[in-house]
């Protein structure tokens, strides 16, 4: 599956853990979920003020998919 923006790859979604767009993607490529990838990296467990943005990327992660 492409990247939605390659380039983005090493863009820090969640400064709290500082997990990557690029991580998140693979970690949904491998078939994990949003609980899943919280709890695999971090992500969401601090301030949870990525949260919606980390949602809306695996939104676009999954329309991509269908395609």
């Amino acid at each position: 599956m492409r990247s939605i923006q390659d380039d983005l790859s090493d863009e820090v979604m969640c400064p709290c853990s500082g997990t990557t767009r690029g991580n998140i993607q693979k970690l949904f490529e491998e078939g994990l979920d949003i609980d899943a990838i919280s709890r695999r990296t971090g992500a969401i467990s601090g301030c949870a003020g990525c949260e919606w943005d980390i949602a809306q990327f695996l939104k676009e992660l999954a329309i991509l998919q269908q395609k």
